[in-house]
């Protein structure tokens, strides 16, 4: 497995990192068994980057990553934690909170179901409006001198918020949807960016499943968060799929398949940007890590992204409520 950089500031990883999130929440049950030992496989394969957040099953998927870890060296794997999402008993959101006070009580939390003493890259996983970024960031700054953090992180945040962020202390990456239906970033946070050494993680490479070329109409009622998202909804559904029809057509050609297409064009985008893939199952990762084998022709890139021009992409990435709390869709404070 190649490493990147992750920002001028940060750590070398795998130039793929490992999403945790759907074996804990928001994608259906999960499989304890297979989600530990898709951990192994990642890990055993050079994946060194898990990614994960507080509130993925409320707790559950930090304990899920410990378990997975015993008997492991810490020292190799880069432990990327989101804060701040706050969730009632039944699973809903009710809000966030990115207070310093809060960050403190949150990463307490953290580190006692991680079984860890530090975590490598901590970020809050939204902007909190009540807060400025420079307080939050700042009280992370003041637990990397501690010692319980090692590297500071942004999610889903605007260019104006990303230079405000990064006039407290260093970032080590902003973690943002990036595929080849979401390109959003490219016109101004990824020049930004660049500009201030910040690395990417881009989540969401096969958008929700919509480009593994493996979903159907028919699948579209499954009760997960897929059911409230506009992309997966009747027309936007018909109109995506048939956009993914093209890309399988140019992968068949090739031999290979439409995820993988997918996650060698984020690869392809930069060194300074590592894609995570959400494998809930060895046989997902599998095909993910073909797909960091893949060596795609100026020529290929090209076919693939004619195939999937981005204003042709129906419907927005998350619903109208959660698209209001990216700080990223609009412009950064």
């Amino acid at each position: 497995m190649n490493t990147r950089q992750l920002g001028r500031q940060g750590p070398r990883v795998s130039a793929l990192g490992l999403g945790c999130m759907g074996m804990s929440d928001l994608y259906g049950p999960a499989d304890r068994d297979e989600s530990i030992a898709t951990i192994h496989a990642a890990l055993d394969a050079g994946i060194t980057l898990l990614d994960t957040g507080d509130f993925y099953g409320m707790g559950h998927n930090e304990m899920l990553i410990r378990d997975a870890l015993q008997g492991r060296q810490r020292e190799n794997v880069v432990i990327s934690v989101k804060f701040g999402g706050l969730r009632d008993p039944a699973g809903g959101w009710i809000g966030f909170d990115a207070r310093p006070v809060a960050v403190r009580n949150f990463l307490a939390y953290t580190l006692r179901r991680l079984g860890t003493d530090y975590i490598d890259i901590y970020r809050p996983a939204r902007l909190d409006p009540a807060v400025p970024i420079e307080e939050t960031v700042g009280a992370i700054a003041d637990l990397v001198k501690a010692g319980y953090v090692r590297q500071i992180g942004l999610s889903e945040v605007g260019e104006q918020t990303l230079r405000r962020a990064q006039a407290v202390a260093p970032i080590a990456d902003l973690q943002i949807e990036y595929s080849l239906m979401s390109r959003d970033i490219e016109a101004a946070i990824l020049p930004v960016c660049r500009e201030l050494g910040i690395g990417i993680t881009a989540y969401g490479v096969l958008s929700r499943g919509l480009l593994s070329g493996t979903w159907s109409k028919e699948r579209g009622a499954q009760k997960d968060f897929r059911s409230v998202s506009p992309r997966f909804q009747g027309e936007n559904l018909e109109r995506n799929l048939a956009l993914v029809d093209t890309l399988r057509s140019i992968a068949d050609a090739r031999g290979t398949n439409a995820a993988q297409l997918a996650i060698a064009w984020a690869l392809s985008r930069g060194e300074d940007i590592v894609p995570l893939v959400g494998a809930r199952r060895r046989a997902q990762l599998t095909d993910a890590l073909a797909a960091a084998e893949l060596k795609l022709s100026a020529d290929e890139l090209a076919r693939i992204e004619a195939a999937i021009p981005p204003d042709a992409v129906a419907g927005t990435r998350y619903n109208e409520v959660q698209m209001a709390h990216l700080d990223s869709e609009h412009g950064g404070h």
